[in-house]
């Protein structure tokens, strides 16, 4: 047997497990599109996928040749159940995927059979012939020692507490290392694995045009190519989209985003966090088409967002994620909704949302970069982001956005063109000039005198509310919201969006009373004494990033009603401010509602997440405790039968579960999961559970802000 051939022979796969893992991918996606005949499909593509494999099993006789006819007749069987078509494609890629990771693992196994000599003489005790490492006997797997540990195991004559893997403490097995490298050396013949889309039987034009968007994105990852190459499986490179549709304008911004998995013996996770972004394509700023004032010229705004994608050399196709999200005045429009199930349903796979005021202004927060600089400085600062309709104000104290509102403020208000003749009128301007005595309409001629009063009405309303509860009878009029939670002292203001671009400096022009605007709130500010500082992103504040996603795998202590039928998608993730010092009944409850409130949703109408911190102690009696006041502050969600999900970051999601079951009259509809790293803004589905139901398989869909970090 040649050197080629034995390397081949020996490669490690665990063929019937993958078959399996198929299957069972299968079944789950039948289930997800196919709910009534799920089952007699699956079955069928088993049997099919069977027989097809059974036909070769005299010539498979090796283990890699045994893993290339799963692939091969992968597409044959799926044929059996699926007409070819985009839900047959897209499931083909998904498992092209799968297949390639593998398969790289399988290269690597062959190429570290192929090592050179060390240089130069060999000392007398350095030849190391054989090693220690660890061995799991759940999983059969040799895991590496860290050197610190592995030199005290050598050395103690004392017994040494060992780590667990699979809930079981390892076992220290002797491994040897010699290799006969010197014929590896001189072997020049090295096996080249082939791709999965090759064996899977795509042509070579089909293959040629696939690794033409690749070659695209190459150019947006290259610096981490070699990294990634070297350490398959650890990085995850995703091309995202944010497309925001504004009350004054409307943009895209493309973004790469680098996450990488943290795997080594201590962590386990499965997480892959971000690691760095940048901005791959800034488009063009168009004022958003509008048919009348009710209604978004929808066909104008597609066409426009099809051209950005050509100038950026982008496919939907290429696109892993992203947001879209219409805003401020605009979010009112009569097709508000509409338009997000366009876009989001015609260019790629994305989180979508019409943002509701409180919302938008966690959006104008998290994406001006100032909930990143609140931590770094450890204070505390109130974001105003104001656009072309409203102005979102936020407060965010080390890092977490404590309170939301929103008022009818922007420079689109009143549209006015170089001779200021009016162009557009919108409501609350309307009514403010109702309040100043002031009479004009569409087309009319207004005098500069009569703007600038209007913006300093504007701006002398914005400033009261930044500064505390609206009082007057404007501001109250204006607000959209409840006002802002001042209970904490600001330490510093920052102005994001199309309107801080214009306090900050920038002389460009709108054709409306943006610029007068931004000068009455820059001379009221500075009236006032309010520390200013400059955020990194303003107009393009609520868009810059959209939906990075990572796949998370729950902890082993988890609850579910086993009646529950999965997957779940699209869930908000809500944060809960409790931690273990401040916990009381009353606290949850304030807190519950304040939650709801901040992304516009109602307690038992909107399904979302609860997020809890590390929230209470542990034992019975808090435990008792916490789950009668879980009951006591979703009461409509239970009167209504609505799903309740409780996540957790730390392990306690089967004691929450059993607690609620035994204390309350939550007995159906509930999850909860725990040990899983989420944030307030992330969107996650929940896949059916592995494991005997032990944990989930979380897809996390962040909105992903102005982040640029490297670890």
């Amino acid at each position: 047997m040649s050197r080629k051939a034995a390397n081949e022979s020996n490669v490690r796969v665990d063929v019937e497990n993958q078959k399996w893992a198929i299957v069972g991918i299968i079944g789950a996606f039948l289930e997800r599109y196919n709910k009534d005949n799920a089952k007699e499909l699956r079955e069928k593509f088993s049997e099919k996928y069977d027989a097809l494999i059974n036909q070769h099993k005299h010539d498979d006789l090796t283990k890699l040749s045994q893993f290339y006819r799963l692939i091969s007749e992968f597409r044959l069987a799926l044929e059996s159940i699926l007409e070819p078509g985009p839900i047959y494609e897209n499931l083909c890629d998904r498992m092209v995927e799968m297949f390639d990771i593998t398969l790289a693992g399988i290269q690597r196994q062959i190429d570290n059979k192929i090592r050179h000599p060390s240089d130069g003489p060999i000392l007398p005790g350095s030849d190391n012939k054989t090693s220690i490492k660890f061995f799991c006997t759940v999983c059969e797997q040799f895991l590496d020692i860290p050197e610190v540990l592995k030199e005290q195991l050598l050395i103690s004559d004392e017994r040494i507490e060992l780590p667990e893997h699979h809930d079981k403490e390892l076992e220290i097995r002797i491994v040897s290392t010699e290799e006969d490298t010197l014929e590896m050396k001189s072997n020049k013949s090295v096996s080249k694995i082939k791709s999965a889309r090759e064996l899977m039987g795509y042509s070579s034009t089909e293959i040629e045009e696939i690794q033409q968007n690749k070659d695209k994105l190459a150019k947006i990852f290259p610096e981490i190519l070699s990294q990634a190459d070297n350490d398959i499986g650890e990085y995850l490179n995703v091309l995202s989209v944010g497309i925001d549709v504004g009350s004054s304008t409307s943009h895209l911004v493309f973004s790469g985003l680098t996450l990488r998995r943290e795997r080594s013996f201590f962590n386990m996770s499965n997480r892959f966090y971000l690691i760095n972004r940048k901005i791959i394509y800034e488009g063009n700023i168009i004022d958003t088409p509008l048919i009348d004032r009710f209604t978004i010229d929808i066909d104008t705004v597609v066409e426009f967002f099809e051209e950005e994608y050509k100038k950026a050399d982008i496919n939907p196709e290429m696109v892993d994620t992203g947001a879209v999200i219409v805003t401020g005045e605009t979010a009112k429009k009569q097709n508000a909704e509409e338009i997000v199930r366009r876009l989001s349903s015609e260019t790629g796979k994305f989180v979508s949302a019409a943002a509701g005021p409180n919302f938008e202004s966690l959006l104008g927060a998290m994406g001006s970069g100032i909930v990143d600089l609140s931590l770094k400085n450890e204070n505390t600062i109130m974001n105003v982001d104001v656009g072309g309709g409203t102005s979102n104000l936020a407060i965010v104290s080390k890092g977490s956005v404590l309170s939301t509102s929103c008022i009818n403020i922007g420079g689109r208000l009143l549209g006015i063109d170089k001779k200021f003749k009016i162009w557009r009128i919108d409501e609350p301007t309307e009514f403010l000039m109702k309040e100043l005595n002031m009479d004009y309409h569409i087309d009319d001629i207004i005098p500069e005198e009569d703007v600038r009063t209007i913006a300093h009405e504007y701006a002398k309303a914005l400033v009261e509310v930044m500064r505390g509860p609206a009082k007057s009878k404007i501001a109250k009029e204006l607000m959209m919201t409840s006002n802002l939670d001042f209970s904490i002292p600001i330490d510093e203001f920052s102005l994001s969006g199309g309107v801080a671009e214009m306090f900050y400096g920038d002389e460009t022009e709108y054709n409306d009373i943006g610029k007068y605007l931004a000068e009455e709130i820059k001379f009221l500010m500075e009236k006032y004494n309010l520390t200013l500082l400059e955020p990194e992103n303003k107009i393009r504040a609520t868009v810059i990033g959209a939906g990075a996603f990572s796949l998370s795998v729950s902890g082993s202590t988890c609850y579910f009603d086993k009646t529950i039928l999965f997957p779940l998608e699209n869930l908000p993730v809500i944060n809960i401010n409790i931690r273990k010092e401040n916990y009381s009944p009353k606290k949850l409850k304030e807190e519950v509602i304040r939650a709801f409130k901040r992304f516009d949703m109602q307690e038992g109408k909107d399904l979302v997440a609860l997020y809890f911190k590390d929230p209470i102690h542990r034992n019975n009696f808090y435990l008792s405790d916490f789950a009668k006041a879980i009951e006591k502050v979703l009461p409509n969600s239970i009167a209504n039968n609505k799903m309740v999900i409780l996540i957790f970051d730390q392990d306690m999601g089967g004691s929450v579960g059993i607690a609620l079951r035994r204390e309350t009259s939550l007995q159906n509809n509930l999850i909860c999961m725990d040990e899983l790293e989420l944030e307030e803004g992330d969107w996650i589905d929940i896949g059916a559970p592995l494991y005997s139901g032990q944990a989930f398989p979380v897809t996390v869909k962040s909105l992903v802000f102005n982040k640029n970090k490297n670890h």
